[in-house]
């Protein structure tokens, strides 16, 4: 089975552009500096039956497929975060207090009263308020939080599952760590991907098409891509079309590759490698 890996951005702010989103290049990022790719992404606002229905699409590739999808933003106790409770609806379980989350939320609103210099109660409205934090859908296990020790949560599907993480990049980013580097240890490739390309002048997507198609019957493991540009500040009009995949077998393909555009007649532009 090939594991997918996706991302899930939540929140009105994004899609009204009051935030600018981070968290699609630095998981990019992440997984690329572990041999690993983004297969896909998916933005949606604080709609709950949006939120279900995405989560529920996820959950579904979990299950048939190994997808290994983080989730990111809505999981807080405000009236605008419905992430959790979406995750529950999504699977059809109910909710509980999570009880390693609520020791975690403790720890947390004890600290922050030795910093402030008050006495903790634990039963103060707010304290009890934010214990809501740590109610997950039954069954799902806790992600520590370097950062402030307020936990996400995972829900395994299959042999996928979601991990659900805070909005904040601060916090997410080194949650994404930890995932990958205890959970996913065994996928890290120790040979970096790479794409070779070359620019290509004067010619159609469509005449490529063929090379393209026949590169990728006799190349397993290998993808073919072709990215046309118009008005490049660069290159103008031209067409960069390359492969892509583990090195041994790009370093196969990409041959066949300049083999297959020396048969047309097309003014060829510099080599590009991407690792």
């Amino acid at each position: 089975m090939t594991i997918h890996f996706g991302i899930i951005i939540i929140g009105d702010e994004i899609l009204s552009g009051k935030r600018a989103d981070k968290h699609l290049p630095k998981v990019i990022e992440l997984l690329g500096a572990r041999g690993l790719q983004l297969a896909f992404a998916d933005y949606v606002g604080d709609d709950p039956a949006r939120i279900t229905a995405t989560l529920a699409r996820a959950f579904a590739g979990a299950r048939e497929s190994g997808d290994v999808v983080f989730s990111c933003g809505g999981i807080g106790a405000t009236p605008d975060d419905h992430t959790r409770q979406c995750a529950a609806k999504a699977l059809g379980v109910e909710m509980a207090l999570h009880p390693e989350a609520k020791a975690l939320i403790t720890e947390r609103m004890m600290d922050t009263a030795k910093e402030q210099g008050v006495p903790f109660d634990a039963d103060r409205h707010d304290n009890i308020h934010r214990l809501n934090m740590g109610v997950f859908p039954v069954g799902a296990d806790v992600i520590l939080n370097p950062y402030n020790k307020i936990p996400g949560f995972t829900c395994k599907a299959g042999a996928g599952g979601i991990y659900f993480l805070p909005g904040f990049p601060v916090m997410a980013w080194p949650m994404m760590d930890g995932v990958l580097d205890t959970l996913y240890l065994h996928l890290h490739q120790k040979s970096a991907y790479i794409e070779k390309s070359i620019i290509v002048f004067g010619s159609m997507e469509a005449t490529l098409t063929p090379l393209m198609l026949e590169l990728e019957a006799k190349h397993a493991g290998i993808k073919v891509f072709s990215l046309p540009s118009v008005d490049h500040p660069t290159y103008g009009r031209h067409i960069e079309l390359g492969v892509k995949g583990m090195p041994d077998a790009v370093g196969l393909a990409y041959p066949a590759l300049l083999a297959g555009l020396a048969r047309f007649d097309f003014k060829l532009g510099p080599e590009l490698v991407r690792s």
